[in-house]
């Protein structure tokens, strides 16, 4: 293992613990090898890190892992820790603002590994981890866990994906008090407690060291047994994960890395996590049997803020990346001069910027808490709304302006290698401007990949939905104005206007009233 780190300008390396250093891209492959139990297809996979449903998506994290070892990226992904070893940026406190910047610009080169299409990176859940230590008070009768696992996670940057949202079922119901589905305490001992039920989305969980499990309500509970907040290692026994299809498997059986280069690398399998019957020991547990501190989690623990502006971030880097494929795809068509396409390539760049400057606007705000800053949550909850709107509209403007470009594609990068039909292709698929076949392909068919594909359709799905309902999203908004204080004051404000007039005229004695020019004679 690597365990020495190589500050910025030259300076000696400085030698670290091996014991409490990131995993290398390595270690994460091999650790992913746990007997955990994935099934996908009807099958039982034996080593997620090997099957063709997975292989190089989990390579993509292992790219990630190595970058935290990488000179070059060192300085800008990690922090030393107080024990000897060196974390990822997010997973600590941040104690002020310019650590709370480094923290954004730590995530943006992360993220540029994958070009932003991984949102749940080993990172996103730092966003909350990265809270415990400032924040164990609130995990009340569990706060050296919560300081446990605050050091715990920084030792080897362990990756924890989390589920905690109720399914899809029985939502009309009063209360999921007594419902079979959703996850409970059906035992306690001295030891830790046991858990049956079901959890969505864990978006890549098969890819994780562990899931942490939580509430966040849509149907009330009035019962406690239905709220208990834990992490539980991804092999452990019990869990299982019910996968979706595997959109990297499809592209490696029905075509290739040419013709679905981010469906082949980057898809984060979104699970129906499964705990039958699982134990989970008390060192691990963070909440159970206090209702009413379990339904603050969301708003009590920190994360909403810090993950919003991780989710930002990530999407910032993901329109750098949408912004550059589009400018290309028109120029390969030819319409990069024409007025209205420039047009819509501007409202383009403008949400590019728009997100850009959220991020910028959380990492930039020092909100104190608990000893620590996190970002303004009016910043985070603008972000939250907006976020939902961009993907679905900058979808549109693609596919107005690139139209049938999309689609004007051979079936399979095997066809180039057809003699037959080679010929054709070279005159008849070529781009504009001298730009060959297959560079036109590779574009299109990428760009086609991150908007029209089963992927691409995930990946705008997951944008909507990615940090709440639209519901709650717009709400959270409407209760942070109110609860700051900021409604009244935008009220007040409004009201200094009205107070300048009345019934009959101004009421300041700066402004004139119209009575020598009305044409509108006063009654009596």
């Amino acid at each position: 293992m690597n365990a020495t780190q190589k500050p910025a300008g030259g300076e000696t390396p400085r030698a670290y613990d091996p014991a409490f250093v990131p995993l290398t891209g390595r270690e994460y492959l091999d650790s992913l090898n746990d007997d955990r139990e994935v099934w996908i297809y009807g099958e039982r996979v034996k080593n997620v890190a090997e099957h063709p449903a997975f292989r190089n998506s989990a390579r993509m994290i292992a790219r990630m892992y190595d970058a935290l070892h990488d000179p070059k990226r060192q300085a800008a992904l990690t922090i030393p820790t107080e024990w000897g070893g060196f974390t990822q940026r997010f997973f600590r406190a941040p104690l002020d603002v310019q650590e709370q910047v480094a923290q954004r610009d730590a995530i943006a080169e992360w993220q540029r590994v994958a070009w932003g299409w991984m949102g749940r990176s080993p990172d996103y859940k730092g966003s909350f981890l990265g809270t415990l230590g400032a924040n164990a008070a609130f995990y009340k009768g569990f706060e050296d866990n919560a300081a446990r696992w605050y050091r715990k996670a920084q030792e080897r940057t362990w990756y924890v994906n989390h589920a905690i949202m109720h399914p899809p079922v029985d939502r009309d119901l009063p209360t999921a008090d007594g419902n079979d589905v959703y996850v409970k305490v059906v035992k306690e001992n001295d030891a830790g407690i046991w858990v049956t039920g079901a959890k969505v989305v864990a978006t890549n969980s098969a890819l994780t060291n562990y899931t942490f499990i939580a509430h966040i309500a849509q149907v009330p509970i009035a019962d406690p047994k239905f709220a208990p907040v834990f992490i539980v290692p991804t092999g452990a026994p019990g869990v299982k994960l019910l996968c979706r299809v595997s959109n990297e498997y499809r592209a490696a059986t029905t075509g290739s890395p040419f013709d679905y280069p981010l469906s082949s690398r980057l898809d984060e399998n979104d699970a129906i996590l499964v705990l039958d019957n699982v134990f989970v020991p008390w060192e691990d547990v963070f909440m159970h049997g206090d209702l009413e501190q379990a339904n603050k989690f969301n708003t009590g623990s920190g994360f909403l803020e810090r993950a919003s502006l991780h989710g930002c971030t990530r999407f910032a880097v993901k329109m750098d990346f949408i912004t550059g494929l589009l400018a290309r795809a028109l120029e390969i068509t030819g319409a990069k001069g024409f007025h209205g396409v420039q047009s819509q390539l501007g409202e383009v760049i403008a949400w590019r910027n728009a997100f850009w400057a959220l991020s910028d606007a959380m990492a930039k705000s020092a909100v104190n808490w608990n000893g620590m800053v996190r970002p303004d949550p009016h910043f985070a909850g603008a972000y939250r709304v907006l976020n939902q709107m961009a993907m679905p509209k900058i979808k549109n403007i693609i596919e107005q302006v690139v139209a049938s470009g999309l689609i004007y594609l051979n079936s399979h990068a095997v066809d180039f290698q057809t003699p037959d039909i080679r010929g054709y292709l070279d005159k008849y698929v070529r781009g504009s401007g001298g730009i060959t076949a297959t560079e036109r392909v590779k574009v299109m068919k990428m760009l086609w990949d991150a908007i029209g594909t089963e992927f691409g359709s995930r990946h705008e799905l997951y944008e909507i939905n990615y940090i709440g309902s639209n519901d709650i999203t717009r709400l959270t908004n409407l209760w942070a104005a109110e609860g700051s204080g900021n409604m009244a004051r935008f009220k007040a404000f409004a009201q200094t206007a009205m107070d300048e007039y009345d019934l009959n005229g101004w009421t300041v004695p700066d402004l004139v009233n119209p009575d020598d020019v009305s044409l509108i004679a006063r009654k009596g």
